[in-house]
């Protein structure tokens, strides 16, 4: 002790970091891999980024603000008539129509699993029917689909022909088959975010006396809510850049064809195209064979999902933040001393 009873401070400890041990040491197969992982990450850069400049390019160069306005339209000179206003159209129908589907369907699952998992068998059986639908190519969901939606009792869901037969094509039957192509991503993305959670959240959200039913309510999907949006971005660009589904139960008419006089139910019973198969019908390989306005299209189809993607970042984004300065202010009031509140 000094003079003055005053106890010298401790001394702060001295934090020594590790250099950062250089790759030269490593084995050879160490060195190997990881230059290659290196590689493959700037490979697939650039070859993401050849791909929007690409069709930056090529779109910007074909790209008419009349093709935006004008619908589809028959002629032996495709590259000189009509747009792709109805392709436009249809696969902001389809996208919405398996989004509002696949969604709700696709967390309610996820937390079903992964809390509640009972009964255990039941949970295991859709646990890998969700695996199995995430192997399946989009062609087989479409066959089934076809089958199934040509049935008679589902003949309100799309055009039925003189005779009584059902066409099961429509924007509701590949809306419906599009969510469960979707179905995975969203399932699967929040089971993970679930699983990264703390037990002693719920711990101490049952030790406060909520159900489990309020703790996820609560208290587990607001927290993992940009994940959730995540799965759902993820589900959305798979929607929107299929197109076995579309080929086969939307029809991939020129124009929107609606069927009845009810103007939006009349809209989702009939058939119409997107603008994925507007591009394959318009390419080289297609029977429209105008690449030009299938570059457009192409191009107009990247920004919509870049758009989409961008958009739920926002939010999410916000969202968070938003609930983070919440829950700062709660803290900082519940510190604040009684006779200042």
């Amino acid at each position: 002790m000094e003079a003055g009873g005053l106890v010298p401070a401790p001394a702060r400890p001295i934090i020594v970091r590790p250099r950062r041990q250089s790759s030269a040491s490593w084995p050879l197969i160490d060195r190997i891999g990881y230059w290659l992982c290196w590689a493959t990450g700037i490979a697939l850069c650039l070859i993401a980024l050849a791909i929007v400049v690409f069709m930056f390019v090529k779109g910007i160069a074909y790209l008419r603000p009349a093709l935006f306005v004008k619908s589809p339209a028959p002629s032996l000179q495709q590259s000189q008539s009509g747009g792709f206003l109805d392709p436009i159209v249809g696969t902001l129908i389809i996208t919405a129509i398996g989004t509002v589907i696949a969604a709700p369907a696709g967390v309610a699952l996820a937390v079903w699993i992964s809390e509640y998992g009972r009964p255990v068998s039941l949970a295991r059986a859709v646990e890998s029917a969700i695996d199995v639908i995430a192997g399946v190519p989009s062609v087989v969901l479409a066959i089934f689909g076809l089958l199934v939606f040509s049935e008679s009792f589902l003949g309100f869901l799309s055009q039925n022909a003189v005779n009584g037969s059902v066409y099961g094509r429509s924007f509701f039957a590949a809306g419906i088959v599009m969510a469960i192509l979707a179905l995975p991503l969203i399932v699967g993305s929040t089971r993970e975010a679930l699983a990264q959670v703390p037990d002693r959240v719920r711990e101490a959200s049952y030790a406060l006396g909520k159900s489990r039913a309020s703790t996820i309510r609560w208290v587990l999907l607001p927290s993992i809510r940009p994940q959730i949006a995540s799965g759902i971005a993820l589900g959305m660009g798979r929607i929107v850049g299929d197109t076995a589904i579309i080929t086969i139960l939307l029809g991939v008419t020129l124009t929107t064809e609606g069927v009845g006089s009810v103007p939006l139910i009349g809209t989702l019973r009939g058939t119409g195209s997107t603008l994925t198969s507007y591009v394959y019908n318009n390419s080289p390989a297609g029977e429209g064979n105008a690449p030009q306005k299938a570059y457009a299209a192409a191009f107009v189809l990247l920004m919509v999902v870049l758009a989409l993607n961008a958009l739920v970042t926002r939010l999410t984004g916000g969202r968070e933040r938003g609930g983070r300065l919440s829950a700062l202010r709660r803290a900082l009031a519940s510190r604040r001393p009684e006779w200042t509140r």
